[in-house]
C-alpha cells in the first residue's frame, strides 16, 4: 500500500469517538501502528478527573481496538464489514497518559477468520506500556458509508 490511509476513510468512528489520529503503518489483515495525539481539549478530561485529567483506561483499549479495525478493513476480504468487539482479555494498565501526551499504538492480528478475530495491541507513550490487551472481535455486515 503506497499512501496510509487517514483513519476516518477506513472507519465509521467520527469525533467525538475517532481515537486514531495517523496511522504510521499497515499491513492489511496482519497488523497496523499509529498514534492518537491528545490535545488536552478532549472533554472526557474535564471529568476524569478534575484537577488530574487522565485518559481513562477504556479509551485506551479503544484506541487500539480501532487501529485494529483499519487493519481488518484494509485487507480486501473484509470489504463491506464491519469488526466489532466480542471480548477483551488481559487488559493491563501500567501508566497515566495525560494531555499533550501522544499515545503510540501497535496492533498485530493473532487470528483472523471470515467471522472473528483476535489480536494483541500495545499502547505507549515515550517507549513506555501505558497500556496492552487482547482484542477479540466478530466481523459483521455493514461498514463505513
Amino acid at each position: 500500500m503506497s499512501a496510509l490511509p487517514r483513519p476516518a476513510d477506513v472507519l465509521p468512528h467520527r469525533p467525538p469517538f475517532l481515537f486514531v489520529s495517523e496511522v504510521t503503518a499497515v499491513e492489511p489483515g496482519v497488523s497496523a501502528r499509529g498514534h492518537w495525539e491528545l490535545s488536552g481539549d478532549e472533554p472526557f478530561f474535564a471529568g476524569h478527573f478534575p484537577g488530574r485529567p487522565t485518559l481513562p483506561g477504556v479509551l485506551m483499549v479503544e484506541s487500539l481496538a480501532q487501529l485494529g479495525g483499519i487493519a481488518v478493513l484494509l485487507d480486501p476480504r473484509y470489504e463491506g464489514k464491519l469488526p466489532l468487539f466480542g471480548g477483551i482479555e488481559r487488559a493491563r494498565f501500567r501508566r497515566q497518559v495525560v494531555p499533550g501526551e501522544t499515545l503510540e499504538l501497535e496492533v498485530a492480528m493473532d487470528r483472523l477468520s471470515a467471522r472473528a478475530g483476535k489480536g494483541h495491541g500495545v499502547a505507549s507513550v515515550g517507549g513506555k506500556t501505558a497500556c496492552e490487551a487482547d482484542l477479540l472481535f466478530v466481523i459483521v455486515d455493514g461498514g463505513a458509508g
